[in-house]
């Protein structure tokens, strides 16, 4: 599970790496009108990574539990997916955000590999939670939980504050 916590860290640096860099720096994303609806997206992942971050270092998710934490695993996979859609629709990403979104879905299919055992083994365990520590790591998630939902409010209230914006038209294109 340690494994699993590390990659989850090493995402939470790049993903703060993307925002604070692409995000909020190089295209101020905020801003910009286009971006209500990935915005939307970004708030609903960072929600979902916040309780991934806060939970993950303390506790074990057992029985029905942890199949409530697959459906958040694989939420967050389907936003991730619609969040590349989005963007494809309303910008041209710059080549280090194309690859910074790559490295980041390889990590998390790492993560995912190396949590699955510890997934599986909570299932089998009575539903609740089971109180763990992993020192300096269950810290570590902890600041970056804040962080995260700190990041999810920025993009939730940047989005309501946009007024909606037409969606570019991409044709479909002929066979």
């Amino acid at each position: 599970m340690k494994i699993a916590l590390i990659l989850l860290a090493a995402q939470g640096f790049l993903g703060a790496f993307d925002t604070l860099y692409y995000h909020e720096y190089k295209l101020r994303l905020p801003a910009r009108p286009y971006a209500r609806h990935e915005l939307m997206l970004h708030a609903l992942r960072d929600f979902i990574y916040a309780l991934l971050f806060g939970t993950l270092g303390w506790l074990a998710w057992n029985g029905l539990l942890a199949w409530g934490l697959l459906l958040l695993l694989v939420a967050e996979i389907v936003l991730t997916l619609s969040d590349f859609l989005e963007e494809d629709r309303t910008r041209k990403l710059p080549p280090g955000e194309r690859v910074m979104h790559a490295l980041m879905g390889i990590l998390y299919g790492t993560f995912l590999a190396y949590l699955l055992p510890a997934l599986l083994h909570w299932g089998r365990l009575p539903t609740g939670l089971t109180l763990t520590d992993y020192g300096w790591l269950t810290w570590l998630l902890v600041v970056m939980a804040v962080g995260v939902l700190l990041s999810g409010l920025r993009d939730l209230m940047s989005a309501r504050e946009q007024k909606e914006w037409p969606r570019p038209f991409v044709p479909k294109e002929t066979v």
